[in-house]
């Protein structure tokens, strides 16, 4: 295919720059934001009467007919042209002769490029956020079905204080719904029209950027021509809240993990999400959650290289920019199949509450709640921290627990201590008299299931 900027140049381009220049095997997948914009900006040059109304009806009728074949598979990518832009041009040329060259007016491909490149990050910014919803409803579900769930909370992974399973999922809910927010908030700064700006210094031709804003569903339009072609931190911002993503998957991935092990046996993954072993017959690896948790490091070096392509760069366009197609293409697919995968499995784990309780009762999870039983009588929290240590350290010795001392034993570290002090260390009596806000009582995780239902149905409004 012949350059669209061969008048300069005397030689060929030699063939191996050729294919080192070209990105037509990556963008070509922007087909569908390069022809949106394209209708828009040929929408505007009319109004504007840079191009006359025949040649507008021409172009977006010839740009419709390659969108439509496009995606029907009629008409192919010709993987000779340089990128999607010079392809769709190229193509429309073709079939709807001079008019076809008059599209580019007032335009250059920088911006026409940081347009897609918005639009694709728009599309698929909502895209992510409805996987996210899907999965956020998945586990507020779980979460709803085992309120009274017991479980060992841990910190350091060693046993802290008595939790439900529906506390512990809806910690995840609360960091999806932080990526939501986020991703909310990356759509808003993207919705920046770059159009307009052409190559770095905008037009003399009268052209309305505000028509092509309201065409397009933007926001604003890019108040510098410089900084909209030569800004990717919308596709670096994606990235980071894709990477965020990641980071909450990975570490649910984590404990999944360990949960299905022998040791912990609090949960068992589905056939259907799991895989075997070449040798050893009697292996249940948890392969998907393994998997998520290695994407995650691929997702955060996309990050890391486009942070890394744009820190030294001058203004305005460099060819460098082209590097953020494939690090935001990789990093959305990765993300999607991810939070796919694990939607699905999440819906088939049988989770195992009869092992969670009874591990719970083995690591004097309780220990703070005897310590303020004494502080409620009246005893300094400090004071009473030290008598239960001392306590606990009894239980070790002798092999106990707190709810199987006797209450003489109790007695001689405090005289304080009566026979209510059996329930207050009840596991379950733990569990459901912690009612602070966000807390994991019964009580404290149903308004925390309607808050999340609350943040679902605006989210579907």
């Amino acid at each position: 295919m012949a350059k669209m900027w061969d008048g300069r140049f005397d030689k060929e381009i030699d063939a191996k720059v050729n294919e080192f220049n070209a990105s037509i095997s990556f963008d070509k997948r922007l087909y569908e934001e390069d022809i949106t914009g394209s209708i828009a900006h040929a929408t505007m040059l009319a109004d504007c009467k840079i191009i006359s109304k025949a040649d507008e009806k021409l172009i977006i009728e010839g740009l419709k007919g390659i969108l439509s074949d496009l995606k029907s598979g009629k008409l192919a990518f010709d993987m000779t042209a340089e990128d999607i832009h010079m392809f769709v041009e190229a193509e429309l040329t073709k079939r709807i002769g001079e008019a076809g060259k008059r599209l580019h007016t007032a335009r250059s491909r920088n911006d026409q490029v940081a347009l897609d490149m918005r639009l694709y990050a728009v599309k698929e910014n909502g895209e992510v956020t409805a996987d996210l919803a899907k999965l956020v409803n998945t586990l507020s579900e779980l979460a709803k079905a085992n309120t009274t769930t017991l479980m060992p909370g841990y910190t350091h992974l060693q046993q802290a204080q008595p939790v439900s399973l529906a506390q512990h999922l809806l910690a995840y809910c609360a960091m999806l719904m932080r990526d939501i927010d986020r991703l909310s908030d990356c759509k808003k700064r993207t919705l920046s029209l770059p159009l307009g700006a052409c190559a770095l210094a905008g037009t003399t031709f009268p052209i309305d950027r505000e028509q092509v804003k309201g065409l397009l569903g933007f926001n604003t339009v890019g108040f510098n021509s410089m900084d909209s072609v030569a800004d990717r931190d919308f596709v670096i911002e994606m990235l980071a809240d894709l990477a965020l993503v990641m980071t909450h998957l990975s570490r649910l991935a984590e404990e999944l993990i360990i949960w299905t092990t022998a040791e912990f046996k609090f949960a068992e993954l589905d056939d259907s999400f799991a895989t075997g072993s070449s040798i050893m017959p009697q292996k249940k690896n948890p392969d998907v959650a393994e998997l998520v948790r290695g994407k995650t490091g691929r997702v955060y070096g996309n990050l890391m290289a486009m942070l890394t392509v744009m820190k030294g760069l001058p203004l305005a366009y460099n060819k460098d920019m082209q590097e953020d197609k494939e690090l935001l293409f990789d990093a959305v697919d990765t993300v999607k199949i991810c939070l796919e995968v694990f939607d699905g499995m999440l819906k088939t784990v049988k989770f195992l509450p009869d092992n969670m309780a009874k591990d719970a009762e083995k690591g004097f999870i309780n220990a703070t709640d005897c310590a303020d039983y004494l502080t409620k009588k009246g005893m300094p929290f400090r004071t009473a921290y030290k008598i239960v240590g001392n306590i606990v350290k009894h239980c070790i010795a002798n092999g106990k627990v707190l709810s199987t001392l006797s209450l003489d034993e109790y007695k001689s570290y405090s005289e304080l201590f009566c026979e209510d002090i059996f329930e207050a260390v009840d596991l379950n009596v733990c569990l459901q008299k912690r009612t602070s806000q966000g807390g994991p009582s019964a009580q404290s995780v149903s308004e925390q299931l309607k808050l999340v239902k609350a943040k679902l149905e605006k989210l579907n409004d």
